[in-house]
């Protein structure tokens, strides 16, 4: 789950950023929802869960509590994958998420380094 915590510089920094919520068996993480990429207006929202199917409504779980905080700061929960990603999508229908419109991401050079101004 080392991925959901990038952009907020590591899991210490997500734990106190106030934008996240997990779920826990015992002190282990098993499911955590979070905001990816904050903006002005809008949240990005991730999630990620430990490939165990009994899990999966705990990570649902979070990504809901995670929206209700969203809309509560006044900003609106967004969900991006690609229209191929059938496992990023269908998590993101049960939460509610409906497509808007689809994109095609285009990347250039080396990925961005931690620290850098495009995290990603």
């Amino acid at each position: 789950m080392g991925w959901i915590h990038r952009t907020w510089g590591g899991p210490d920094e997500l734990a106190r950023s106030g934008c996240a919520w997990a779920a826990f068996q015992g002190d282990r993480i098993v499911a955590v929802a979070c905001t990816y990429f904050l903006s002005t207006a809008y949240e990005d929202v991730a999630r990620a869960t430990v490939p165990d199917p009994r899990l999966q409504y705990l990570a649902l779980d979070c990504v809901n509590a995670l929206c209700s905080d969203i809309a509560a700061r006044g900003h609106t929960p967004s969900w991006t994958c690609s229209a191929s990603n059938r496992p990023g999508r269908l998590p993101a229908w049960t939460a509610g998420f409906r497509p808007e419109r689809e994109y095609a991401h285009y990347a250039v050079g080396a990925p961005a380094t931690r620290g850098s101004a495009a995290a990603g």
